[in-house]
């Protein structure tokens, strides 16, 4: 094996020798002096402990820096079944901010409002249905820290409800479940939480970490405790941005109006904009003509946090557009520019690309080296689904996790598709035919939907996923052995190995490793094999040859070449 002295290895690592000869003390190592060889095993430890140790203060020094920032409010997003009081509640929240606004205002709705409280700020995403949230995540910008998913204490959970709730997930999203319609004689605050543990998600109270909040949004009751539930959490989870940074945010909705043109709602994620600021959204760029509050007061400046209507753009951007600072109009332009042009290169790459079978996800999957397989699962009944679900669980290993994001009664729908391309999941119908727009939505988002007939067919299916998430595990194998008999000393200081192949056979694309006395003295690839001077892909025992390796010059009489490859072991 190769060596190193402990003086080369403090300059390679830009360390003082003896900072490293206090780390080889730490570890055990010994030696004599700075002059010392180190075997390349301790080495190895050192750079790896080094590493460790960099990426470490780095990390440290990270959360000092983030820690001088100031805090910002936490984001939060309202979903759940229709009919279960998300608008109720934002009307609540929405008439208890508008109370204390001071007179003279008229309400604008920028998108989302901020609710002021004695422990702080909390700012409400108004853009109705998690499918309009999901759309916004999933052109890749996180717009909300908390999802508080409503659920009605007569009704329960509903189908829409795990929908919530796995757009929530999929989003990365803090979730609080509020149980509405307290105020109802029939309501059944414990079959919910029953419902909710069926779903691995168990209460604070009976021991677990899922927050349930019970309130009335026609009364108000318990709204006061859901608002410091939410501060609580964002107290520790620190919610800080920087408004000295470059300006960033992200578009919550637009709209074309017949007087002002095209209205932007943004919110503010970093950084301060300013009146008079160059921009671009996505493919889309203008300047910042003017920005109004959701209390309808014209702000020169809007800093983290802040929700605001914005005039300027050239042309409509799209929700979930993320909003950049730019120094002036012509680099508006030129970006805006380029990523049209990026857009088209990457769908007509995507077009190529796009999974037809389930080899071709999995080969994306590796590409993007996740070791999960997420799933969404739609049957014709509920015990087909649960049946489904019962196998599938034995199913995750160590390696490689399946997530079953949503599992419904039903055929796949079009909310289904956006949820699987945002969580990069595929749709799995058992027993259930998808709509003819909801198979040309799945083939445009390159989802993976598939139907199956036969149970087993489908956990098979899952089978091949998880196997092909998993990390191949490798054996070596010798192929053969050749002695070198002779040196030849080629032009340019090259050596070739006259040898002999004494066992097995030498191929030119294995891996070689060079063993003097038993002791391995280098590794890596072939330069050149050859027979009577022509180039031969292989050579059998008991015939000569003249190998030449990438990187070794270095032979000696008696020298063994070993030829190995490494072979998958079988799952």
């Amino acid at each position: 094996m190769a060596k190193i002295r402990i003086y080369q290895l403090a300059k390679e690592l830009g360390m003082e020798n003896d900072e490293l000869l206090e780390l080889l003390d730490q570890m055990g190592v010994a030696y004599k002096s700075h002059a010392s060889t180190l075997s390349e095993e301790d080495a190895e430890a050192v750079r790896e402990l080094v590493k460790e140790q960099r990426g470490l203060q780095e990390k440290m020094a990270e959360e000092e820096r983030r820690k001088a920032l100031p805090r910002r409010p936490p984001v939060v997003v309202i979903m759940g079944h229709v009919d279960h009081g998300k608008t109720t509640l934002l009307d609540y929240l929405r008439k208890s901010r508008i109370a204390e606004k001071e007179a003279g205002g008229i309400t604008q709705h920028v998108g989302a409002f901020e609710v002021k409280t004695p422990q702080g700020t909390v700012v409400f995403i108004d853009t109705p249905g998690h499918e309009a949230f999901t759309a916004i995540r999933q052109r890749g910008a996180k717009v909300a820290d908390i999802a508080i998913i409503v659920i009605a204490a007569d009704d329960g959970i509903m189908p829409q409800t795990d929908e919530a709730i796995a757009h929530a997930k999929a989003a990365g999203a803090k979730i609080v479940f509020a149980l509405n319609k307290m105020d109802l004689p029939q309501a059944d605050p414990e079959r919910v939480k029953r419902q909710l543990m069926e779903r691995g998600f168990v209460p604070e109270e009976y021991g677990g970490d899922a927050i349930v909040v019970p309130i009335s949004a026609k009364t108000g009751q318990g709204v006061q405790d859901l608002l410091e539930m939410i501060l609580l959490i964002a107290e520790l989870e620190d919610y800080r941005a920087d408004p000295n940074a470059e300006p960033k945010g992200i578009i919550l909705e637009s709209r074309l109006d017949k007087q002002a043109g095209i209205i932007a709602n943004m919110l503010v994620q970093e950084g301060t904009f300013r009146v008079g600021d160059y921009v671009v959204a996505g493919e889309v760029y203008g300047r910042i003509r003017a920005m109004m509050d959701a209390e309808g007061h014209q702000r020169k400046e809007a800093g983290p946090g802040s929700a605001v209507q914005v005039l300027g753009f050239q042309e409509l951007p799209h929700a979930g557009d993320v909003v950049e600072w730019v120094p002036d109009l012509e680099a508006a332009k030129e970006i805006a520019e380029e990523r049209k042009e990026e857009r088209k290169a990457k769908e007509e790459s995507e077009r190529e690309r796009r999974p037809k079978t389930m080899a071709d996800l999995l080969r994306a999957l590796q590409e993007e080296g996740k070791k999960e397989v997420n799933l969404i699962l739609r049957a014709d009944t509920q015990g087909s689904l649960e049946a489904i679900q019962h196998i599938l669980a034995k199913e995750s290993t160590e390696e490689v996790q399946i997530n079953v994001l949503l599992a419904q009664v039903g055929a796949p729908t079009e909310s289904d598709v956006l949820l699987a391309q945002t969580a990069g999941a595929a749709i799995l119908a058992f027993g259930v035919n998808p709509s003819g727009s909801v198979k040309k939505a799945a083939e445009q988002k390159g989802v993976l939907l598939k139907t199956f007939r036969i149970i087993y067919d489908l956990v098979d299916e899952v089978r091949a996923m998880v196997k092909g998430q998993k990390e191949p595990q490798y054996k070596e194998e010798v192929l053969g052995r050749a002695e070198v008999r002779a040196v030849f000393r080629l032009p340019m200081g090259k050596q070739v190995a006259g040898c002999m192949v004494t066992q097995g056979k030498i191929a030119r694309n294995a891996e070689v490793r060079v063993l003097r006395k038993g002791q391995e003295i280098w590794k890596g690839r072939m330069a050149s094999l050859k027979r009577f001077k022509e180039d031969v892909r292989e050579v059998a025992q008991g015939y000569e040859c003249g190998i030449g390796l990438e990187g070794f010059d270095d032979f000696q009489e008696g020298d063994v070449i070993e030829a190995y490859q490494m072979v998958e072991i079988p799952a």
